[in-house]
């Protein structure tokens, strides 16, 4: 007799409409409550049912209520993600989503998570520092070069003086004999004939 009871309340079990199973959340990342110390480039919620290509919202704000998505939701099977912009600001951040699965009411929730911002944020793209080598060979040879080009340099100040100085020689002598010979025509010749 109890078998068949048990068995009557099992068949009465299976007969019974089942309630459509609801989307849920089933993960995060960064999971809810987190408490990161190194920025997310992106965060991603994955739910128990397949999404809708289109209408799926996923954003994510920052302390003061300022958006850091970059707005590039991607949707896969059961996750949606959204890239970040680079976090600067430390505190509470909250991530809200609504996914839309075929056949079942969209699901929206929100959750938070807590990010430890350092003291000085680093740049994604490194600065590139100088360095300096020095190298025996290269340091003689430029010293040496240095010393070539000034020595060429007085060599030719030497030159150019001299030049300088031989024209004016030149000058002069032409202008005493200009001289001479305009006093030999004014000068009246004192022989007699």
């Amino acid at each position: 007799m109890k078998l068949r009871v048990m068995a009557a309340t099992l068949a009465l079990f299976l007969c019974l409409p089942t309630a459509a199973q609801a989307n849920s959340l089933a993960s995060s990342s960064p999971a809810a409550g987190a408490v990161l110390v190194a920025a997310p480039n992106a965060v991603s919620v994955v739910g128990t049912s397949t999404l809708q290509a289109d209408g799926n919202q996923l954003s994510v704000v920052d302390p003061k209520g300022n958006p850091v998505d970059d707005g590039s939701v991607t949707v896969a099977d059961t996750s949606l993600v959204v890239g970040l912009k680079p976090l600067t600001a430390a505190g509470v951040y909250t991530v809200s989503y609504t996914l839309l699965a075929a056949g079942e009411d969209p699901l929206q929730g929100s959750y938070t998570f807590v990010y430890n911002a350092p003291a000085v944020i680093a740049s994604s793209s490194p600065t590139p520092s100088p360095t300096i080598s020095k190298t025996a060979g290269k340091t003689n040879s430029s010293h040496g070069a240095a010393v070539f080009v000034a020595a060429i340099f007085l060599l030719g100040c030497a030159v150019l003086v001299f030049l300088i100085w031989y024209a004016r020689t030149l000058w002069n002598q032409r202008q005493k004999k200009k001289r001479k010979a305009a006093k030999k025509k004014t000068t009246p010749s004192t022989r007699k004939e």
